[in-house]
């Protein structure tokens, strides 16, 4: 999948994703909001307004009230890649967002995912 696809896709269409991995380890859909608000600084409501207009990637992060300056403590790898060396910015906001479920998925506590 190339990186504009990724961009383009809505971050509806892979939200569910997000919870039922969350669900299938025992956490659940409002840990996974948790974790998308501290992340991007979006309100409950924001969140779900979001959803319904079918954002794309790109938008979703550009508009996010307040990028969170913690998430530069998100360290690791996903999908091969580490997160902390991604230099195009959509792609690491949209890395770290998926390295913090599947810290979740994996069963650490709230606490340390939120970087507290």
């Amino acid at each position: 999948m190339t990186k504009h696809r990724i961009y383009t896709m809505s971050f509806a269409s892979v939200y569910p994703h997000y919870v039922t991995k969350a669900e299938r380890k025992g956490r659940t859909k409002s840990e996974v909001d948790e974790i998308i608000r501290w992340l991007t600084g979006y309100s409950q409501e924001e969140l779900e307004r979001q959803l319904e207009t079918q954002t794309d990637f790109e938008t979703f992060f550009a508009e996010a009230p307040k990028m969170n300056p913690s998430r530069a403590l998100i360290k690791g790898v996903v999908c091969g890649v580490r997160v902390e060396t991604i230099e195009e910015p959509t792609m690491q906001e949209i890395r770290y967002l998926d390295k913090l479920i599947d810290e979740l998925a994996k069963g650490k506590v709230m606490e340390k995912i939120l970087r507290a």
